[in-house]
């Protein structure tokens, strides 16, 4: 039994055990009571127990730890050269196989980006103790110091709203599992201070998937930002990776450190489960995930359609009321012309239906679901040179003023109604320090309003010795 299970099993119910990642995920995103806490305390115990079968992990020898991060990074700068050499050698993608597949991708690891630094919210209360400093400091940096344009969170939801890819809840359980886990582990952090340094160490190291993604989707036309501030924040030099070991130096206790460490050990290999970025990539099925759109709105469009246009016979909503229906509705739609596979999507009439001035049916797909439908008409079809839009040249970035982060630069700040709530809260006085008043905001659940973002500013200032803030 772990020593999180040892906190826990007291006064557990035991059908709390069984929560789903994706239901503790949503309650812990809410103002969490003791029932949800009670949860996590589980939760996280079963996941460290999963965790501790795992191979790999950190190097046997700690005292090894920084050539270790050195080591890491060097081997990814390597395969990533590597990389690079393949793809100017003219060899294809490596991670994305169309646009709707890069799109995919960044729906499924939404509920992870969506909680970016959460594990590690529980050490803001330690402002007045220097060791947790770097901690500290890697939490606000997640948080953008309280600036709507480096707000990893703020960041992530306008590129998925950006391109209309937002998750409608029908991602799998297994991608919950890393949200989950960090969400509990910043919950619960006052008592797990091992593991949350341990799972601080293993995600803050540069991994290769994060430079490929950066460049294949800027080759696809996504702006890259969210991730190439990763690849720049996330360094071995003086960045997150190395604070990351330098923080568990400094908060490594001078007895029972062989149980600390085991501890340490543990949380860092957290960061294995659930489905990772690869798995995700490889999760991807263009033709399932089609015919899954379309079943997702089969209910609500089996009654829209008129019954003037017939397709071998039977109406619109005929086939769509057949359980099962859409794969034959769209090879009935291909043998009677309405798609032309392995064309210019817009050569087919039932695309002109879906996109384009007058659409019959504008408005009823999301930039995702339209991809998706434009993919798989293609199939491979690629335009002549003269008919693509932009560079070809995927060594060249598409995104050099970074959009993402601009627009956001340029975004109001907090209302007065909202930097009223934040003064409120610290204005009146009492033994609670002004900075713990501060906490809430600073949540998981919080600090990507107005509000939190407003807050987060006042925290960090004050954290530096600055004077308080007035915007």
């Amino acid at each position: 039994m772990t020593a999180l299970q040892n906190l826990a099993c007291s006064n557990a119910r035991p059908h709390l055990a069984a929560t789903p990642a994706r239901e503790l995920y949503q309650a812990l995103m809410r103002q969490p009571g003791e029932d949800t806490l009670e949860a996590a305390r589980l939760y996280l115990g079963d996941r460290l127990d999963e965790a501790a079968q795992l191979p790999g992990g950190l190097p046997a020898d700690l005292d090894q730890l920084e050539q270790w991060v050195a080591d890491n990074a060097a081997r990814v700068a390597e395969q990533y050269a590597g990389y690079l050499k393949a793809r100017h050698a003219g060899a294809p993608r490596r991670f994305f196989s169309n646009r709707s597949h890069a799109l995919f991708f960044l729906r499924a690891v939404a509920p992870t980006k969506l909680v970016d630094g959460a594990w590690l919210y529980s050490t803001l209360s330690h402002w007045a103790d220097g060791r947790y400093h770097g901690l500290i400091r890697t939490y606000l940096e997640e948080l953008g110091d309280g600036e709507p344009a480096q707000n990893h969170v703020v960041l992530y939801r306008k590129l998925i709203a950006d391109l209309e890819c937002e998750q409608q809840g029908d991602l799998d359980d297994s991608y919950y599992v890393q949200g989950a886990i960090q969400l509990a582990l910043g919950a619960l952090g006052q008592d797990l201070l091992p593991e949350v340094i341990g799972f601080n160490l293993g995600y803050e190291q540069l991994p290769l998937h994060l430079l490929i993604t950066s460049f294949e989707l800027n080759e696809l036309g996504i702006d890259p930002y969210y991730f190439t501030l990763h690849v720049t924040i996330d360094n071995a030099s003086t960045g997150h990776a190395h604070r990351a070991a330098q923080s568990l130096r400094e908060l490594l206790p001078a007895s029972g450190q062989a149980a600390f460490i085991e501890r340490v050990r543990a949380g860092y290999q957290l960061n294995e489960l659930g489905t990772g970025t690869q798995a995700t990539i490889a999760a991807f099925d263009l033709d399932e995930e089609l015919v899954a759109m379309f079943e997702r709105k089969q209910t609500f469009a089996q009654h829209m359609h008129s019954d003037y246009c017939k397709i071998e016979g039977r109406t619109v909503n005929q086939w769509l009321a057949e359980p099962g229906g859409i794969r034959p509705f769209l090879s009935a739609l291909e043998r009677k012309g309405w798609i032309k596979r392995k064309a210019d999507p817009a050569e087919s009439r039932f695309w002109q239906l879906i996109d384009g001035p007058g659409a019959a049916m504008f408005g009823v797909f999301s930039a995702y679901e339209k991809q998706l439908l434009a993919d798989w008409i293609a199939d491979g079809f690629v335009p002549e040179a003269g008919q693509r839009r932009g560079s070809t040249n995927p060594f060249r970035s598409k995104f050099r003023e970074h959009p993402l982060a601009t627009s956001l630069a340029q975004a109001g700040g907090p209302s007065v109604e909202e930097r009223a709530e934040v003064q409120a809260a610290i204005g009146h006085a009492g033994p609670t320090p002004r900075l713990q008043r501060l906490l809430p905001f600073l949540a998981p659940q919080c600090h990507a309003t107005p509000a939190g973002l407003y807050a987060t500013r006042l925290y960090a200032r004050e954290l530096a010795g600055e004077p308080g803030i007035s915007r």
